[in-house]
Parts: C-alpha cells; sequence; structure tokens
C-alpha cells in the first residue's frame, strides 16, 4: 500500500491537501494502464492512505477546485434517510446519480430520452420516478435497514428486522467505546446485483482515543475502488462530516480521518483536470461549524451546516464514467 506522508510539517508549513494532490501526481506519472467496465480506461494503482486532522473543525475540503460541499452534504443526509430513489435529490437540484437510471431506463425500453428530459420527468411524475427512479439497496439501505432473514421450522426463511448500522454504531459507541466492533459496512454480498452501483466507500470503522472527558473519535475508511479526481474529493467530505456529526452526538470531538483506497485511479479522459489541478497551490483550512445537536443523527438538516475560511479556486469539469 502507498501511504501519502502526513503533510503537517512541525511548521505547520505544508498544506494538508498536498497529499491528494501528490497522491494524484503519483497515479498519474506511475499508474498502471488499465481498461475498465467503463470502456474508458484508467491509470491505476493498488493502495494508498491519507490521514487527516479534523481537530477544531478542520475538514479535508480541497481548495485547488471548487468541491460543492453542500452537494456533498445533502447526498449524506439522504443517505441517512435509507431512501434509494434519486427523486428527492433532484428535488434539491442534486445531479451526482442521475446517470445510473437513466442509462438503465434507455437500455431496458430503448427509449433515447436525454439526460435532462429524464430528470425532468423524475422531478415532475412521482409514478414515473417509483419505476425508473430506483438504484436498488445501494448505500443508504445497507446502513439503516440492512436485510435479515429468520429461519422458520418449516425449513424455510422469513424476512426480519432490518439492521439500522448507524444507530448501532452510536450507540456502542457510547455504552463501549474501546470496542473493536464499531464498523458500518455497505458490501452485502446477497445484493449486489440489484444495486446500480456497487458501494465504492464501503467500509467505515470508528475508534475511540483519549480520555473520557477529551475523547476523540476518529474513522478509518476503506474505498475499494476511488475515482481520485471526481470521486474523492466528495468521500473525503462526507467521511469527515459524519465523523463530525457521529462525534457530536456521542459527545465526542472529531479526532482523525483515515482514508484507505483499494483500485485508486485516474480516468484517462480526465488529463485536463489533473493538469490543471496539479498547477495550482492549495490555500486556506476550512472549518467546519455544526449550528445545532439535534435529538438524533437523523434529524440534521442542510442548514446546521456552515464552512468557513473556504475560499477555493474555480471549478474544472469532466465527464463521470458510468
Amino acid at each position: 500500500m502507498v501511504t501519502v506522508a502526513n503533510p503537517l510539517s512541525p511548521s505547520g508549513n505544508i498544506h494538508p491537501e498536498q497529499q491528494y494532490l501528490d497522491l494524484m501526481r503519483q497515479i498519474w506519472e506511475t499508474g498502471s494502464e488499465r481498461i475498465d467496465r467503463t470502456g474508458i480506461g484508467t491509470r491505476s494503482i493498488c493502495g494508498a492512505m491519507l490521514r487527516f486532522d479534523l481537530a477544531d473543525g478542520a475538514m479535508p475540503l480541497l481548495t485547488t477546485k471548487r468541491v460543492y460541499w453542500k452537494t456533498a452534504t445533502r447526498e449524506l443526509l439522504w443517505f441517512l434517510t435509507g431512501s434509494t430513489n434519486i427523486r428527492p435529490l433532484v428535488l434539491q437540484g442534486v445531479k451526482i446519480w442521475n446517470e445510473w437510471p437513466h442509462a438503465n431506463y434507455v437500455r431496458e425500453t430503448g427509449d433515447p430520452i436525454g439526460l435532462d428530459d429524464f430528470v425532468a420527468r423524475i422531478a415532475e411524475d412521482e409514478t414515473f420516478a417509483n419505476r425508473w427512479g430506483d438504484l436498488g439497496p445501494v448505500y443508504g439501505k445497507q446502513w439503516v435497514d440492512w436485510p435479515t432473514y429468520r429461519y422458520r421450522a418449516d425449513g424455510l426463511y422469513e424476512k426480519g428486522e432490518g439492521i439500522n448500522q448507524i444507530a448501532a454504531v452510536i450507540d456502542s459507541l457510547r455504552t463501549s467505546p474501546g470496542s473493536r466492533r464499531h464498523i458500518i459496512e455497505g458490501w452485502n454480498v446477497a445484493e449486489l446485483d440489484r444495486m446500480a452501483l456497487p458501494p465504492c466507500h464501503k467500509t467505515y470503522q470508528f475508534h475511540v482515543s483519549g480520555e473520557e472527558e477529551g475523547a476523540r473519535l476518529n474513522c478509518v475508511l476503506y474505498q475499494r475502488s476511488c475515482d481520485v479526481a471526481l470521486g474523492l474529493p466528495f468521500n473525503l467530505w462526507s467521511a469527515a462530516l459524519l465523523t463530525a456529526m457521529i462525534a457530536q452526538q456521542t459527545e465526542m470531538q472529531p479526532g482523525e480521518l483515515v482514508w484507505m483506497g483499494g483500485d485508486v485511479h485516474l480516468y484517462r479522459n480526465h488529463a485536463h483536470l489533473i493538469e490543471e489541478q496539479l498547477s495550482r497551490t492549495p490555500g486556506g483550512h476550512p472549518r467546519l461549524v455544526i449550528a445545532r445537536r439535534p435529538e438524533t443523527i437523523f434529524d440534521y438538516r442542510i442548514e446546521d451546516f456552515t464552512v468557513h475560511d473556504y475560499t477555493p479556486q474555480a471549478p474544472i469539469s469532466a465527464p463521470v464514467a458510468v
């Protein structure tokens, strides 16, 4: 595994974002050329690690291009509802999941409807959205309603009560902070073939360090597949935000986010994005403020989150590989 050293030098002169840029450069310059399922092709390395200190509201929010953190936050809040239909996102103007159900609709019906028209119909027609906007049992379903089945005396199985992994982890952090089982898992092998996209950020493990009065909540995220240019900026923000929210709910302080990737890659058609971003210098230290502590983690709203000291450089657009 490639480990990118913690960029915070004793003098504090090296920006935390530099480790992300170093990883991007390493993949682009030394990664193996591979043909992937999308047919676009990638440059890929096996295994990487990044570490970010989340103390005092610090967030791994990239500054060398604009990252739409409110979009990523809306997605995370959507995950926490357990919804698997894109309509709630569409109604908020969040576009990041639209390509998958659109491609499925065109493939199954033969209707060559454009993406924008498809999304407009999802927004306007709830019945159409119920039929064609569902992604299958993706992240949120596994997080808050992992399916269970009970064995019956007649040798058959019946559906049991779903497992809310988020609530269970918060409870275990409160009651047994030293446990090594604070895990949220998205990789449900039995349901992968029903998912529009199997989970990329698949396993979250939480770790409590420090004394009870000053306990810090750390998070390790393992990501099986990582699009470093487009996906990772969102993934880092979302994992850090989830850690901050759980820390608030358990009366701890955010500690460290440790991100680990398996197949860590850049798409070959993202050359313009990569070269432009690598030419830029990070600046500023974005800080998260959470305005209130709701009763449960499922009660946060988008207006609860504010970011200070975020003055990013211009966005860099690139196509999503579906």
